[in-house]
């Protein structure tokens, strides 16, 4: 299956400054893609590459089949930049057919884009009225409009609420299955932990970890934390059984182990029977492990 972006020995500067270096991605049709690093690893001058917004130095950029801001390109590409913003004196509905008339569209499907993002009680109000969680909603509108390959977002679900979070990580995944790819940065790391496919972390320009979160998880090694809750007056003597094992004020026992060992710690604490009433694995969060890599490349 043909890629959407396909990014090879990437390479940007900026005079003496290498933004970039030797970057190399692909995304598939349908994967939906984190792209993470601290400010300034690279993550905006990236988007910006492959949105054709500036040039490069070096490497190769292809974006769905074409070269990065060409007319083939831009009308399979739709973007959404973290602080999205609008004409105020126009409602969102007006917004919105706006758009669709310049990308050569049917302007009367706004009122079924700005439902799809939840602004359809809102459709007919000024966006000089809009909370910013409202206008990010009218830009997710518009970046539906034409069914794009390829979603570029840029902390889209900055100024949204939790319930429109949740909705809005829905909508993509209605995308994404029918084959639109998307690539999102974004700092709230809870969030894309568990609705991308793949995880991209940038550090000083460099790639410096690229996987699936479990791929990740076993690459970085870090321990695993589990959580034992003795059953009724067995705290002591399940305490003897688990030696190295830190009491909590809850009355829990609290162990760490490398991912390796996992399975073995666990049959030891499964084999103590009724004196365990419950346990608990928490393996390393994305946090974690993007800790972890930004450290090792000396952030």
């Amino acid at each position: 299956m043909t890629s959407t972006l396909t990014i090879s020995a990437l390479t940007k500067r900026f005079g003496p400054v290498e933004a970039l270096t030797d970057v190399s991605l692909t995304l598939a049709p349908g994967q939906r893609v984190a792209l993470l690093g601290h400010n300034g690893a690279g993550k905006s001058t990236l988007m910006k590459i492959l949105l054709g917004l500036i040039p490069y130095d070096a490497g190769e950029v292809t974006v769905c089949g074409a070269l990065p801001g060409s007319a083939t390109a831009r009308v399979q590409v739709a973007y959404l930049p973290e602080n999205a913003a609008f004409h105020p004196a126009l409602t969102g509905e007006e917004q919105i057919r706006h758009y669709l008339r310049l990308r050569g569209e049917a302007p009367s499907q706004a009122m079924d884009l700005l439902a799809r993002v939840g602004l359809a009680h809102a459709a007919r109000r000024r966006i000089g009225t809009y909370s910013k969680g409202m206008r990010q909603r009218v830009g997710l509108a518009q970046t539906l409009i034409g069914q794009p390959r390829l979603l570029v977002l840029d902390e889209p679900t900055s100024g949204l609420d939790p319930v429109s979070r949740r909705d809005f990580y829905a909508l993509l995944d209605g995308l994404a299955a029918g084959g639109t790819s998307i690539l999102l940065s974004s700092h709230v790391l809870t969030e894309v932990e568990a609705r991308t496919d793949r995880i991209l972390i940038l550090s000083k320009g460099r790639l410096v970890a690229e996987g699936t979160l479990t791929d990740l998880r076993r690459e970085a090694a870090l321990p695993v934390a589990i959580t034992v809750t003795p059953a009724a007056d067995y705290q002591d003597s399940l305490a003897s059984a688990l030696p190295g094992a830190v009491p909590g004020p809850d009355g829990t026992l609290h162990l760490t182990c490398g991912q390796s060992e996992k399975l073995a710690v666990l049959a030891r604490i499964t084999g103590l029977g009724a004196r365990v009433q419950d346990v608990d694995v928490i393996p390393p969060s994305l946090e974690d492990i993007y800790s972890h890599f930004s450290r090792r490349d000396g952030q």
